[in-house]
């Protein structure tokens, strides 16, 4: 395994119809770390966009998978074992239902509520105990269905701060390279 390179996967669907929706968050987040470490995101084999650099003085692979968003853990699991990343410095990044919109949060572990991309991810891996970077899009509005509503683009107004949002996503990202979870989380569950 290697002991000093990090994995970090952006969730999203392929292609442009989708680039705004709220599902593709993750992806956004990636785009954001990507223009950090610099250069472009390369097909791999893995079916995915892969990235390698340095980011926060850390070795990483950023990774958009190429798949739909219900069948991320195919490309995860490739990723993890081509580069062989252990799961402890495996990131994923997603869209959040159940935090409000802007908020980030992120954890070890825990269940997929109901986030097909996660599920894929969980049962490819064989285990739930990879670190995530969960970036609230929020609750639909009245009796929308929520896998209608994260296949929508941001509004108008959630757009305002979009990209200070994905910023601030991928300043979790490198607080989790750096710092670990616990000292992230006291940092970014306070604001």
């Amino acid at each position: 395994m290697s002991t000093d390179l990090w994995l970090v996967v952006g969730l999203g669907n392929p292609g442009p119809s989708y680039a705004g929706n709220r599902h593709n968050a993750g992806f956004m987040v990636l785009d954001v770390l990507g223009g950090r470490v610099g250069g472009r995101f390369k097909s791999h084999k893995g079916r995915a966009d892969v990235l390698e650099g340095r980011l926060a003085g850390a070795r990483v692979v950023l990774a958009k998978p190429r798949s739909y968003m219900n069948e991320s853990g195919g490309p995860v699991k490739a990723l993890r074992d081509f580069y062989k990343v252990p799961l402890e410095r495996t990131i994923v990044v997603h869209d959040e239902l159940d935090i409000p919109y802007g908020a980030i949060r992120l954890k070890k572990g825990g269940g997929d509520n109901g986030h097909n991309g996660l599920r894929s991810i969980t049962k490819s891996l064989g285990d739930k105990d990879y670190l995530r970077v969960r970036f609230g899009v929020g609750r639909p509005p009245g009796r929308m269905d929520a896998a209608a509503f994260v296949l929508k683009d941001f509004s108008s107004t959630e757009r305002k701060e979009l990209d200070l949002n994905a910023e601030r996503a991928g300043d979790a990202v490198e607080a989790l390279l750096t710092d670990g979870l616990d000292a992230a989380q006291n940092v970014f569950h306070a604001s």
